[in-house]
């Protein structure tokens, strides 16, 4: 039983000795490949958004109860617009934020990486211009509000930005007749008068766009240049209000209004995770991916805003949807999964031949320690065939069963024991010469 169990073990030192350098090649390729393996994604991201009664805030809080169905928090984080959520990104107070179109002069080269590392998602929804204004006269054109009163927007915010750009357009002086007004509080200025106009940015539904479509003595401008507008800022698209459809027995408004709307846009840092970057397009495409009074179904989300380049992710869930792995299973098993095939290809495309060739070489160890005694065997049986002295009967006789001792003693597998016997026998037969060369020399 001793002698079974040392056998064994000598068997496995030969294996272990054998195998040694196998595992060293593995061992290095497991390292490399370790090098372009990903980190896990982490389980908590920031999203930066607005005011709390906006339209990117509600939207992120839908984000988040998603995620969370995926096992990731995302920490919803009120601003005061799209110039702060900007600055977030490029300070890493946020991961992902809500930005809308025009905020960012878009690269002359689309391939380009953004010197502040920022990439968009894609658009994801209409964010309609409304302007309304107070007076009987229809007014269609920006520069009949010259000499106005006008709400802006609040400092920082992506509306006031795009107003100014607009008025700007229409060189109208930029002073202290743009008030930093926006939301519910720029509709009760206006409503009393206090204002003459006020730009509001917000989906058809706000309460704010409600309230204003109901106030007497206010209107809505009709963008009759909404197609010179688009030409000339390309992240503005031409939307249409129908008529009648605020208030279908007052037939309000009276005819069909022409809008203008940037979209909003979905921008990551470029060090987001590839994974949550695709998480965060399922997302969108639940929230946003149906039809609504100004989208088609499947509309967003989409590239259509170049404010920055589309992040590479975006590019291939957009081509190919989402990646195969995370369609069947749950989010972090299919990362999982994802990572270790990164790891595991080039670590089997190292061991698969690796493998196919050693069973040749632990063939080849085991025969050697048999071929040393050959070779020795071998120069006896030429000493005592060619020159044989009866002198060196003894030695002749003491080297032969040193060689049957060792053939004995050698540990080698079962599957090569036939080894072993084979060479007792050569060792016999070389002994049987002897007696011979003996009996010729008395």
């Amino acid at each position: 039983m001793v002698a079974r169990i040392k056998a064994s073990l000598l068997s496995l030192r030969d294996l272990f000795a054998t195998a040694w350098w196998i595992a060293l090649i593995v061992g290095i390729g497991f390292v490399v490949a370790w090098q372009f393996v990903k980190p896990a994604p982490p389980s908590h991201i920031v999203i930066s958004t607005g005011g709390e009664g906006g339209a990117y805030y509600q939207f992120a809080q839908r984000y988040a109860a998603i995620l969370a169905r995926s096992g990731v928090t995302l920490e919803v984080r009120t601003s005061n617009g799209s110039r702060q959520n900007i600055k977030r990104l490029e300070k890493g107070e946020a991961d992902v934020a809500f930005v809308q179109g025009g905020v960012i002069e878009p690269p002359t080269d689309p391939d380009a990486v953004p010197d502040n590392d920022l990439y968009s998602l894609g658009s994801v929804f209409y964010e309609p211009i409304w302007v309304f204004y107070r007076g009987n006269k229809p007014l269609t054109r920006l520069t009949d509000l010259r000499g106005k009163r006008i709400a802006i927007g609040q400092e920082g915010s992506g509306i006031r930005r795009l107003a100014r750009q607009l008025l700007e357009a229409n060189e109208i002086e930029i002073n202290d007749k743009l008030l930093p007004l926006d939301g519910l509080d720029a509709a009760e200025e206006l409503q009393q008068g206090r204002i003459d106009a006020a730009f509001i940015i917000a989906a058809e539904n706000a309460p704010v766009v409600q309230v204003l479509l109901r106030s007497p003595g206010v209107r809505l401008m009709n963008f009759t240049q909404a197609n010179a507008y688009q030409r000339r800022f390309p992240f503005l698209t031409r939307l249409t209000l129908p008529q009648g459809v605020a208030d279908l027995v007052r037939d309000y408004p009276p005819e069909d209004i022409r809008l203008l709307a940037p979209t909003a846009n979905l921008v990551v840092r470029g060090d987001l995770h590839p994974a949550l970057q695709t998480l965060l397009l399922q997302a969108a495409s639940e929230v946003h991916g149906a039809s609504g009074f100004f989208q088609s179904a499947g509309e967003f989300p989409s590239y259509m805003d170049p404010l920055l380049p589309l992040s590479p992710e975006a590019a291939r869930y957009y081509k190919s949807g989402p990646p195969f792995l995370q369609r069947y299973l749950p989010f972090w098993l299919a990362v999982l999964f994802d990572r270790m095939i990164v790891l595991l290809v080039p670590v089997l495309a190292l061991l698969i031949p690796l493998l196919r060739f050693a069973p040749a070489l632990y063939s080849w160890r085991v025969r050697a320690k048999v071929f040393r005694c050959y070779g020795e065997l071998r120069s006896l049986d030429d000493d005592i065939r060619q020159r044989f002295d009866i002198t060196q009967l003894a030695d002749y006789r003491r080297r032969l069963d040193a060689l049957d001792e060792a053939a004995r003693e050698l540990h080698i597998p079962l599957g090569f024991s036939d080894l072993a016997y084979t060479l007792r026998e050569h060792v016999n037969l070389v002994r049987h010469i002897l007696e011979q060369q003996e009996q010729q020399a008395l």
